[in-house]
Parts: C-alpha cells; structure tokens; sequence
C-alpha cells in the first residue's frame, strides 16, 4: 500500500509538518510505502478558473508542481492532507491544493484517477491548531469532510490536534503513539 502525505503548512519543519510524519510512520510500521510532500517549498499556485480542463484532455494547463501531485495521487492508495488553522479554516497552500483537484474531476464529481471498479482512495484530514478547544472549529471540519466525501474519496473522522499556542506537538508525549496508532489504521 502507498500512502502519501501532504504537508500543506508553508513551514517544512512545524507541527502539521511532524504531526504527518508520526502519522506516516505509524503507517510505515505495519508495511507501507509512504512518502511526504511540503508545499511550503512547492510551486502549487491557484486554480485560475479557465475551464480548459473541462473541455477535453481532463488536466490542468497550470504548469507547476501539482502536475506532479497528479500521479502521485493517482498512483496511491491512500493520502493524508495536514493543514493548520489559519482564520478557522485551512491554510492557504492546502485550500490551493484543494481547488486544483477540481481540473481531475468530471462535472458529476467522479475522479479521473479513479477507475468505476476501483474502492475510493482513502483520505486522512488531519488540522491542528493553537486553541486547546479541539471542537472550535467543527463546523468547517465537517465541512472540508463533506466536500471531499463529494469528490469522491473515502474519509473518514477527522483528526484534530488541539493546543498547540504554547507547546509543539513534538513535546506532547501522548501524541507520539496516538499519531502512529492513526497512521497503522489507514491500513486496516
């Protein structure tokens, strides 16, 4: 099984960075290939509206690094998306990534990547944020949970690391095996 793991903070080496990790070790763990990617050092750029995807060859014509994130989803079997709570919500590398999954999908949401005999692809969601409250922001959780749902990929509770203004998520102990525990269920 390949997992891939997307580190959508534009610090490669912060929370959602280490959090994605523990979660891919876990995963590593019990047999996975896994690999990380950092958009804060990729060349992801906005969905631009031109419609061009939709009017035949089904890819995007931005000619950037999400050209590869293409494959790399289409070739594996499960992905985790990691973003902090920027404003309540994802930040703005992760909602990038987002909107540029639209040039994969067909105007009934079904994606290109996914073959009809094909299980849909697993998807971890994965914020974390500086509020202790891990519930604050739920309302847009089961939002972003929704809209992959829409396109199509299998997601299922999403994970919250909560309070994180005043101690990293590496100095949180418990996380350690929490974390890894997630990453080995994404095999189950």
């Amino acid at each position: 099984m390949k997992i891939i793991g997307f580190n959508a903070s534009p610090r490669k080496t912060g929370n959602t960075a280490w959090i994605t990790e523990k979660i891919l070790e876990g995963a590593r763990e019990v047999g996975a290939e896994t690999e990380l990617f950092h958009f804060g050092g990729m060349d992801i750029n906005p969905c631009t509206g031109c419609l061009i995807c939709k009017r035949g060859g089904n890819d995007c014509v931005v000619n950037d690094d999400m050209q590869r994130m293409y494959r790399e989803i289409r070739d594996s079997d499960a992905l985790i998306l990691g973003s902090p709570i920027y404003m309540g919500q994802m930040s703005a590398q992760a909602k990038m990534f987002t909107d540029r999954l639209f040039a994969h999908f067909s105007p009934r949401f079904s994606p290109h990547f996914k073959e009809s005999s094909e299980k849909k692809k697993k998807l971890l969601l994965m914020f974390n944020q500086g509020n202790p409250d891990s519930e604050k922001f739920r309302a847009y959780f089961d939002y972003t949970q929704k809209i992959f749902r829409m396109l199509e990929f299998d997601v299922g509770e999403v994970q919250v690391v909560a309070g994180l203004r005043t101690e990293s998520a590496c100095e949180k102990t418990e996380l350690h095996s929490v974390l890894k525990d997630v990453g080995r269920a994404l095999l189950a």
